[in-house]
């Protein structure tokens, strides 16, 4: 919007926060000094539809901008052999993943990582399955960003092992991310997977356009 505003600032940063006690890369200071950085480069007379990135090391903060891809209706995810380094913490070890996403295109398609005939999330999202209205989530192994959280407030996700060869059991298949807000997912490429329903969907994508506009977070 114009002024611009952050949907899900502080708890983007508090995650951040987070994984860097984990890789002891904080300081005491460092929130401060991200909000003061992120604020310097955000223009306040721009209308942003936009992805901001912070990202540290232990001598540097950076801050980006970028355009939003907005995701296609007919979405679709494609199955991948890999899970990420310490998918627990957010950090930069994504090479391999960024070298997938370089090869499609992003705004109709994403990457599912998976391991041992287990699906965890994709290459930018957290993913939702959806079986007879009942809503589950992996149960571990990957990175708990914070859209998932914040649907884990507004509805009832049951955390379970998501198997490959359970996948025609769900109706419905979500990714859930900053970026994207939430999608529903088509089809599976090289599986016989076919979305059956949208109403979970149709549920979370208002519940989030809601929220988008009761945000307060705004840089003024």
């Amino acid at each position: 919007n114009n002024p611009p505003k952050i949907l899900f600032f502080k708890s983007h940063i508090d995650n951040l926060l987070k994984s860097l006690k984990a890789y002891k890369i904080s300081e005491k200071d460092i929130k401060s000094k991200i909000f003061k950085l992120v604020k310097a480069n955000i223009e306040k007379k721009k209308s942003y539809n936009h992805l901001i990135r912070v990202a540290l090391n232990k001598k540097i903060i950076s801050i980006s901008i970028r355009d939003r891809v907005q995701p296609k209706k007919n979405f679709r995810i494609k199955l991948v052999n890999y899970k990420r380094v310490k998918p627990e913490y957010k950090n930069l070890k994504y090479k391999k993943i960024l070298g997938y996403l370089s090869k499609i295109n992003t705004s109709k398609e994403d990457i599912a990582l998976c391991v041992k005939d287990k699906i965890f999330e994709t290459g930018t999202s957290n993913l939702l399955f959806v079986k007879k209205n009942k809503i589950y989530s992996p149960k571990n192994k990957y990175y708990r960003g914070t859209n998932i959280k914040f649907y884990e407030k507004k509805f009832n996700i049951i955390k379970k092992d998501i198997y490959l060869k359970e996948l025609n059991h769900f109706d419905e298949i979500l990714l859930v991310g900053s970026g994207k807000g939430v999608v529903s997912t088509s089809y599976i490429l090289d599986r016989n997977w076919r979305r059956k329903k949208t109403k979970v969907f149709n549920s979370m994508n208002k519940t989030f356009k809601k929220e988008f506009k009761k945000e307060k977070y705004i840089f003024n």
